[in-house]
This record gives C-alpha cells, sequence and structure tokens, in this order.
C-alpha cells in the first residue's frame, strides 16, 4: 500500500519524506488555509520534494469550469492529479479531463455507489471519506471493503486511496483490505512508529549499555 502524507506544510512534507514512506501528497482548500499559502507555490514546492503523485483540488462548481481549472492545475507540474468534487459536474468532468490525459482524484465520496460511478468515468484515484463516516457513526473502512470489493469484481483500473484517516487502525486495516493507497496526517505516520514496549526497549537496552565495560 502506498502511503501519501494529507498536508500543505512543506516542513510536515519534509519530515515525512526524511522518513522514507511518503510516495505521495494530497491537499485541500482547508490544509491550505491553515497554512496560509497560495495554491500554485504550494503545489510546485511540493512537488521538489515528493517525487510521487500530488492532489491539487479544483474548486469550481460547473463541469466546463472545473475541466478549465483542472487544465491549469495539470499544467503545474506533470505529477500534479487534479481533485475534482463528487457529484454530477464532477463526473463529467472527471470524464473530459481523463480523455485529455490528466490524472483525476474524485474527493469527498462517502458510498460505493458514489465509487463506483468514479470508476466508470475513469478516475485515477477514488477518495472514500472513513473519519468523516465514522464521525456520523457509520463504518468508513466497511465502504472501503465495498468499493474494492465492486472495483475487484469489474477489473477497474481505478486506485482506492483512502482518505480522512484519523488513526494507525484506518491505516492498518486499509492495508489488510488491500487498498491501493492511504493518505495520512503526519501526526498518525508518526505514531504508526511508535509502541510502548518499543520505548521500553530501547529504555533498558540504554540502561544495560550502561554498565558494559568500556575501552579504556
Amino acid at each position: 500500500m502506498k502511503f501519501f502524507i494529507d498536508s500543505a506544510d512543506v516542513k510536515e512534507i519534509r519530515a515525512a519524506h526524511a522518513m522514507g514512506c511518503v510516495d505521495g501528497v494530497t491537499t485541500n482548500p482547508s490544509l491550505l488555509a491553515k497554512v496560509g499559502r497560495g495554491l500554485e507555490e504550494t503545489i510546485r514546492e511540493i512537488c521538489s520534494i515528493v517525487d510521487g503523485p500530488v492532489s491539487a483540488e479544483a474548486v469550481s462548481m460547473t463541469a466546463e469550469e472545473l475541466v478549465k481549472e483542472g487544465r491549469t492545475l495539470a499544467k503545474l507540474h506533470p505529477n500534479v492529479v487534479v481533485k475534482v468534487p463528487m457529484g454530477v459536474e464532477g463526473m463529467k468532468a472527471t470524464k473530459a479531463l481523463t480523455a485529455e490525459g490528466i490524472k483525476t482524484n474524485v474527493t469527498l465520496v462517502f458510498s460505493p455507489n458514489q465509487a463506483l460511478l468514479c470508476a466508470k468515468a475513469g478516475a485515477t484515484f477514488v477518495s472514500p471519506f472513513v473519519g468523516r463516516l465514522d464521525d456520523v457513526s457509520e463504518d468508513g473502512m466497511e465502504m472501503v471493503r465495498q468499493v474494492l470489493t465492486i472495483y475487484r469484481a469489474y477489473g477497474y483500473k481505478t486506485q482506492v486511496l483512502v482518505a480522512s484517516v484519523r488513526n494507525p487502525v484506518h491505516v492498518l486495516r486499509a492495508a489488510m483490505m488491500g487498498a491501493d493507497v492511504a493518505t495520512i496526517p503526519l501526526s498518525v505516520i508518526q505514531q504508526l512508529a511508535q509502541h510502548p514496549l518499543t520505548d521500553a526497549g530501547i529504555k533498558k537496552f540504554l540502561a544495560d549499555w550502561e554498565k558494559v565495560p568500556k575501552p579504556k
């Protein structure tokens, strides 16, 4: 399973990249607003750090405008993937952009039927939002399982990109299901490296090392 980092903060992206576990990046307007930087400059800098898909979100409301915006975003760097919102207009835009050879990531997907439409429209990635489903008392990862079952049954090429990841359990379940990608905040990526028994083991080894005779 590929790891994308869900961030527009280049410091976070560099930190995750230094761990050797970043295959791509996803951004959105909320993440950009958080860092207070413009879309184009941020995407260009991210692409200079990570050699992999970098999702940049289109925010128009009609298919025509989404396609126009998508073309502009795709020109920023060969690795740019255009994020398109789920919906009728989004599906039209996804189909058109795909026909032009522009990679797409359909975002804000909350049902297997929506994901099925994304695959039929030719999306490169589909982003089921698991954490937000959990927030309304639905099982987000069960939805991912359903999407994977459908895609495998019909041989769709659209990659399942598990989004709105909130904790290491989401990552584990995504990996066990065989999801193509999980896009993960830096805090959760760092949690993956941690375990209390690891910390206790290191502490004991260091304490015992102090007892080992050293060369004089």
